[in-house]
């Protein structure tokens, strides 16, 4: 059956003055209210893999791409220092120098990045990576001259000319994981020759401008999951619901509730 849901797409700094064109990935959030008045989300965003493993990893991570006040650019060397310590973040570092600026939020595909087990009501048990696939098809821009002549919001103003044509529509994939594939490590893709299965379909039909939905501030959290689904070992996806609660916390002064 239909249920209702919530969406947020966004870029992959968070920082509201980022360009919408910067070379960065983008996130699609979607939080499902389910009959029985609950909700389930799901997180993904543009990239095939993450840059590491460990939420310590990525505090060091992020420390060593901060930019600097005066340049406005990332220190190469501790860049570089943390990068040769860490080959399992080269993949997504490559992947992001060679990304595009996407045409439009509804012409870009988004990955969970992490595993979870779906269990059926005889008790199998299979392994799976969710993947949403633009109805629209994937599109990116790849003059620069046109780059660097896009709008500052262009994504945020691209994707409301679309609404007020139709509906934006994705379809919910499930990669089936085959044995020796990671469960636990975000840094390494699956093949794309994996099995895949549709599992159902995600229709926007217009823009929403409330930052809360039914008295709550809304907090997209990967780890919120119905039964039958459960959560890897995968350290960064057992933490991110921590981290979002605190990031709400900072931006609204609301404490989520556990």
């Amino acid at each position: 059956g239909e249920l209702r849901a919530h969406v947020r797409f966004s870029n992959g700094s968070g920082h509201p003055r980022n360009r919408d064109a910067a070379q960065d990935g983008r996130g699609l959030a979607i939080k499902l209210y389910l009959p029985d008045g609950g909700t389930t989300d799901f997180v993904s965003i543009s990239r095939r893999q993450f840059f590491v493993r460990t939420p310590e990893d990525f505090l060091e991570f992020t420390l060593a791409r901060k930019p600097d006040p005066e340049t406005g650019q990332p220190d190469l060397e501790r860049l570089g220092g943390f990068l040769g310590a860490h080959p399992e973040a080269g993949p997504a570092v490559q992947e992001q120098l060679a990304s595009r600026p996407p045409v439009s939020y509804a012409t870009t595909a988004y990955n969970s990045l992490h595993a979870f087990k779906l269990i059926a009501p005889d008790g199998t048990e299979r392994w799976v990576r969710w993947h949403w696939r633009p109805d629209a098809g994937e599109a990116v821009i790849e003059d620069d001259e046109v780059v660097g002549g896009l709008a500052p919001d262009y994504l945020q103003e691209e994707i409301g000319r679309r609404l007020q044509e139709g509906p934006v529509g994705f379809v919910l994939q499930a990669a089936v994981a085959e044995e020796g594939d990671p469960l636990d490590d975000p840094t390494q893709a699956w093949p794309d020759e994996r099995e895949t299965i549709d599992m159902g379909r995600l229709e926007i039909a217009a823009l929403a401008f409330d930052r809360d939905r039914d008295g709550d501030v809304l907090v997209f959290d990967p780890t919120r999951v119905v039964d039958g689904v459960e959560l890897s070992g995968d350290p960064i996806l057992r933490f991110r619901s921590d981290a979002y609660a605190e990031s709400v916390f900072r931006r609204t002064g609301v404490r989520r509730q556990a």
